[in-house]
């Protein structure tokens, strides 16, 4: 049996261990909440794909859709106010 194995060096190799680091970690709980909006609006939005938008899916897509925005807003102004200097 002949195995099949690569002849050249990787470009990059894989660190030891694969789980995520603590500032990742922490990255990902404080986009949480823009991450779960983004899967409403996306459920929103994929909900209507093989039909004619109702008035109930399009209030219920603009309402995900403002959702998503503010949080992104908010986001934004606390990354904002956490630079060095704060907002300016």
């Amino acid at each position: 049996m002949k195995f099949i194995v690569a002849r050249q060096n990787r470009v990059t190799s894989l660190p030891v261990d694969l789980e995520p680091t603590d500032a990742e970690l922490d990255a990902i709980e404080w986009e949480l909440p823009l991450i779960l909006a983004d899967v409403d609006l996306l459920d929103a939005e994929i909900t209507v794909l093989d039909r004619v938008p109702s008035e109930l899916d399009e209030r219920r897509i603009r309402r995900a859709r403002r959702k998503m925005l503010a949080i992104r807003r908010e986001l934004t102004n606390q990354a904002i106010a956490a630079l060095p200097g704060g907002a300016a």
